[in-house]
C-alpha cells in the first residue's frame, strides 16, 4: 500500500469513526425514555409510572397530581423555547381536544417546564394559550421538577453550557394517566392528532366503569 494510498484509507477510516460516535451519541440523547421502552414488557400490565408531585399552575396555584383525579391526564414535559418538538406536541393535542368531541372534557392535558429559569408563569402561560386554552401549564422548583420527572421516568438535560439561549434535550411524549392517576399509555408527540384522539377515545372507551 503506497503512503498516499495509505493515508487516505486512514483518513476515511476516522471520518467514519467520528459518523458512528456521532450517531450513537444522537440515539443516546433522543431515545425514548425508560418507560416508553419497558412498559410494555412489564408483567402486570401497567409500568411504574406515577407518584405525588407538587407544582404550580401559571396563575400561582398550588396543584398536586390528586388535583386532577377523575379525569384521563395526558402529561407531557418540556420547554417554551422548544424549536419544534414542544410546538409539534401542544399543536397535536390541541387538534386531539377538538376531535374528541363531548369527550374533550374527560382530559386534563398538562405541559410541565423543565426550564423553570426562562419559563416564567407570563412567558409559559401566553405560551400555552398560543395553543389551547385547555391545556395547562406548571412548573415548580427545579427540586420538584426533577422529582416529577423522575416518577414519570422522564429524561432531560439542560446545555447551559450554550449560553443563554442554550437548547434541552428531553422526552417528546404524552402520558396517559387514568382517572385513578394508573399509568395507561404513551403517545408520542408528533402523531397526528387525529390519530391522538382515536388512541385516546378508544382509552376512555375501554375502561371498565
Amino acid at each position: 500500500m503506497s503512503r498516499r494510498v495509505k493515508w487516505l484509507f486512514l483518513l476515511f477510516a476516522a471520518f467514519a469513526a467520528f459518523d458512528i460516535a456521532a450517531l450513537a451519541t444522537l440515539m443516546i440523547v433522543r431515545r425514548p425514555p425508560d418507560a416508553a421502552i419497558s412498559w410494555r414488557g412489564v408483567s402486570t400490565g401497567t409500568a411504574d409510572i406515577r407518584g405525588p408531585f407538587i407544582l404550580k399552575t401559571t396563575d400561582g396555584k398550588t396543584v398536586t397530581d390528586q388535583t386532577y383525579r377523575g379525569k384521563w391526564v395526558a402529561v407531557f414535559f418540556g420547554y417554551t423555547s422548544c424549536p419544534d418538538a414542544c410546538p409539534t406536541a401542544l399543536s397535536n393535542i390541541g387538534v386531539a381536544l377538538g376531535k374528541l368531541g363531548n369527550d374533550a372534557g374527560k382530559i386534563q392535558p398538562l405541559f410541565i417546564s423543565v426550564d423553570p429559569d426562562r419559563d416564567t408563569s407570563e412567558v409559559l402561560s401566553a405560551f400555552i394559550d398560543s395553543f389551547d386554552h385547555r391545556i395547562v401549564g406548571l412548573s415548580g422548583t427545579r427540586a420538584q421538577i426533577d422529582a416529577t420527572a423522575k416518577a414519570y421516568r422522564v429524561f432531560y438535560q439542560l446545555h447551559k453550557e450554550q449560553g443563554d439561549n442554550y437548547t434541552v434535550d428531553h422526552s417528546a411524549y404524552f402520558y396517559l394517566m387514568d382517572p385513578d392517576g394508573k399509568f395507561a399509555d404513551v403517545v408520542e408527540g408528533t402523531t397526528p392528532g387525529e390519530q391522538m384522539a382515536d388512541k385516546i377515545s378508544k382509552l376512555i372507551a375501554d375502561r371498565p366503569t
